[in-house]
């Protein structure tokens, strides 16, 4: 799948089942957002990107735990659940990594996680990339955008949006 046909098939999905998406991002430094937010009519269905760069701020805003590698299945998992709530998000993603060109913290370049969440389920996935940083940042973004449109795929239609006020 390709990133505009991921992009498209997301558009589709967020759309007729009101699903309200979110975006997590350290690795990829506000790309993943960008990319998303250009989705068909992303103001009905993209709930927002945040981009946390420094541990603390992960730690504050979207509840990392202290301590925890910020190259991690544990960080990329955290990331994505604090995102969903801070966004109350159907499905959020999130990207956290090394982007190269050098390792960094015993963690060899183009060590990526990508975390998801939803109000059922956690996870995340591990890449393994190659590539210049350029690359690496670029098949990042894909990656999320596959795994975002995967996961929303399996949400059920929802009702009226939180907040939204009925017909009278």
């Amino acid at each position: 799948m390709s990133l505009n046909d991921g992009i498209e098939r997301l558009s589709e999905l967020a759309r007729t089942r009101r699903l309200r998406v979110g975006v997590a991002e350290s690795l990829t430094s506000g790309r993943l957002a960008n990319t998303v937010g250009a989705g068909e009519d992303a103001s009905e269905w993209f709930a927002g990107g945040i981009v946390a760069y420094l541990t603390d701020v992960k730690e504050r805003v979207l509840g990392l735990t202290p301590g925890t590698d910020p190259c991690s299945a544990a960080c990329a998992e955290q990331l994505a659940v604090g995102a969903r709530s801070l966004f109350d998000a159907d499905l959020c993603v999130s990207t956290t990594g090394i982007g190269g060109p050098e390792a960094q913290g015993g963690h060899p370049a183009g060590t990526v996680y990508l975390g998801w969440a939803t109000a059922e389920d956690v996870g995340h996935r591990r890449l393994a990339l190659t590539g210049d940083p350029e690359e690496v940042l670029t098949a990042s973004v894909e990656a999320a955008v596959r795994l975002l449109a995967f996961h929303a795929e399996g949400l059920r239609p929802l009702g009226p949006r939180r907040g939204q006020e009925s017909a009278e």
